[in-house]
């Protein structure tokens, strides 16, 4: 009965752990899990840890600016989306428009559905940063 046990108990725990190749779920879908559309909003653009980014959003935002005169639009969206995110996680509605809708811009084909419902987005960025960041 021993090995039978052993046998049915591994099966149970493999049922109950995802499928290989499937991501595990994190914090932010187990957070967002009844509001598809701010997860998906917040997917591509939100920071999970901004502390650890060590440049600030107005270092982020001149940078991109810089580039982008440069015509170096792809690495323009890139300091735009970081500063975007810096501004999601300081709960800057305005400045998370402003970066996204550059980014936008500037890539016309990358969609960015934080720009839908931004202010409900960040309300939501910030209830999981007051939640999951705490020290």
């Amino acid at each position: 009965m021993g090995i039978l046990h052993k046998l049915l108990g591994r099966k149970k725990a493999e049922e109950k752990s995802p499928e290989k190749g499937e991501a595990p779920i994190t914090e932010l879908e187990k957070f967002l899990a009844n509001d598809k559309e701010t997860y998906e909003a917040l997917q591509g653009t939100m920071l999970l840890d901004p502390r650890k980014i060590e440049v600030s959003m107005e270092e982020a935002v001149k940078k991109a600016k810089k580039l982008e005169k440069q015509k170096d639009i792809l690495r323009a969206r890139v300091w735009y989306e970081v500063a975007g995110g810096l501004a999601i996680y300081a709960g800057d509605v305005k400045k998370v428009k402003e970066c996204f809708s550059k980014c936008a811009k500037l890539s016309p084909n990358i969609e960015y559905p934080i720009l839908k419902d931004t202010e409900r987005t960040v309300q939501k960025a910030q209830e999981y940063y007051k939640k999951y960041l705490m020290e």
